[in-house]
């Protein structure tokens, strides 16, 4: 298992030609599917690795998932990721990922997800293994130890600001 680090900084891609739209720049439907690779990568730091999901006949579902498209990437950016454990329980894990661009250092865009630990058996909410929930909480310790500040997106709501009708 990976060494404990706040926030996580471990993942790394570059925006690939097949997600450029026609604007020139990256589609806002591959932001998911590069944070779901930042996810694959936070979920192998806690413990929750292809071996563990298969030894313990689990998955993850994604309960809900909010993108802030901050700035633009284009193809050929690097990309870099921290993800950040915002709370747990024994079934869900809520965190928030910080898409980077690699060389010029901007934020491009957060992504903060709940995903539900689920039984592959029963396609139910399952408690998490003790070792898992262990290492969430071993996280949460590095975060508050490291005076972990999260991003500001965490926890927004969509809607128009003072619009009373």
């Amino acid at each position: 298992m990976t060494e404990l680090k706040a926030p996580l900084a471990a993942y790394r891609d570059t925006v690939r030609p097949e997600w450029i739209d026609h604007n020139g720049h990256m589609n806002m439907g591959y932001y998911m599917v590069v944070f779901d690779y930042a996810t694959d990568e936070f979920f192998d730091h806690c413990g929750l690795t292809r071996a563990h999901r298969a030894a313990q006949n689990i998955t993850t579902f994604s309960l809900e998932a909010h993108i802030n498209y901050l700035n633009e990437v284009r193809e050929g950016d690097p990309l870099h990721f921290r993800t950040y454990l915002l709370d747990f329980d024994e079934k869900r894990i809520h965190y928030i990922h910080e898409m980077w661009h690699g060389t010029e250092n901007y934020r491009a865009a957060t992504n903060e997800l709940m995903s539900l630990h689920v039984s592959q058996e029963t396609r139910r909410a399952a408690p998490m293994h003790q070792d898992i929930l262990d290492r969430l909480g071993a996280i949460r310790s590095a975060q508050t130890a490291a005076g972990v500040e999260f991003p500001s997106e965490a926890g927004r709501s969509i809607g128009l600001k003072n619009r009373r009708r």
